[in-house]
């Protein structure tokens, strides 16, 4: 083609207008261009490319390939950020370089929050129980408290019901397993209904059989039980550890003790306090504390958890240093 430019000196860049931008999402949009004149030598490339910088070039890697030749075409505009502004042009080369078409801007949507995972508003574990989900950022957690009683796969998670009421009778026998176990704040049927099962770490990571490596999946298919890193992804969109916790607690003082300090659940996370069973088999810190298992160990093998609690807004990021200890489950979409 550049010999084109020799041979017919009145060979140009092309003409093209950029197509208005639609389809706008949170990390897609669409848009394109018309080219509506070649210049007098083949269109042999063409798209659109964008930037968060004004009049973006074909230098950066964030641009479509559409085609070659005259003529309107579309192009889809993919891995962008979540409430950002965008600056594109469509483009066209020929023989005798590029052209651009004109320069428009939109500004991508923002992450929903609050409100049910697009598409998924609810998922149902192995034994039929619904739960609601919320999405939180680019997060999709379910908005409730595991409350099953079977890996996904159906094997039975074993029910401690010892040591009475208080948990740490002379029978208890919760210090004992090595293997998944669920076991129910107080035994009592009421606080299974509203705050869920309280899990070892053992069931939480799906280790059915002492010492196995081979880990079930405690959460339905399709969801998984949250790393410390996803806990963290999770505070870090809500503001951070010091203002999160509010955002993830229930409201009002029903079924936390007051003054439940900071709670606006703006999250839609609505952690609720269902406290949790220590190593000894006690119970403990119900309506105070909620008390969530993550699936990561650190190098001494004490497992990361994370805390809300009553007279705090603040998330704790702690250590449990006894798996043994039982702790409230959410699960996190894969």
């Amino acid at each position: 083609c550049l010999k084109d430019t020799v041979t017919n000196p009145s060979t140009k860049i092309p003409t093209l207008t950029t197509t208005v931008v639609d389809s706008i999402k949170t990390t897609t949009a669409r848009s394109g261009g018309n080219i509506t004149n070649d210049g007098g030598c083949t269109i042999t490339a063409r798209g659109v490319v964008w930037s968060t910088s004004q009049n973006p070039t074909i230098a950066l890697s964030t641009k479509t390939s559409d085609g070659t030749g005259t003529g309107s075409f579309i192009s889809n505009l993919k891995g962008l950020i979540a409430n950002t502004t965008y600056y594109v042009r469509a483009y066209a080369i020929n023989c005798a370089g590029t052209a651009y078409g004109n320069q428009l801007s939109f500004t991508t949507t923002a992450v929903s929050q609050g409100v049910p995972c697009p598409g998924v508003p609810t998922v149902t574990d192995i034994d039929g129980n619904t739960y609601n989900t919320v999405q939180i950022g680019t997060q999709c957690w379910t908005k409730e408290n595991l409350r099953v009683t079977k890996y996904s796969d159906g094997t039975i998670i074993p029910l401690d019901a010892s040591g009475g009421n208080a948990g740490n009778g002379a029978s208890q026998t919760w210090r004992i397993w090595t293997i998944g176990a669920r076991t129910i704040y107080a035994h009592s049927p009421s606080n299974l209904s509203t705050y869920g099962y309280l899990y070892n770490w053992y069931a939480a990571k799906g280790i059915a059989t002492t010492g196995s490596t081979i880990y079930k999946n405690l959460c339905p298919a399709g969801w998984h039980f949250p790393s410390d890193g996803e806990w963290t992804t999770l505070t870090t969109h809500l503001g951070g550890v010091y203002v999160a916790g509010g955002k993830m607690k229930s409201t009002g003082t029903t079924l936390w003790t007051a003054p439940n300090t900071g709670a606006t659940n703006e999250s839609g996370f609505t952690g609720l306090p269902g406290g949790y069973r220590l190593p000894g088999g006690s119970f403990d810190e119900i309506r105070n504390d909620a008390s969530f298992w993550s699936a990561t160990e650190d190098a001494d093998g004490n497992v990361w958890n994370r805390n809300l609690f009553s007279n705090s807004g603040h998330v704790s990021r702690g250590q449990w240093y006894f798996k043994s200890v039982g702790a409230s489950v959410r699960c996190l979409r894969d």
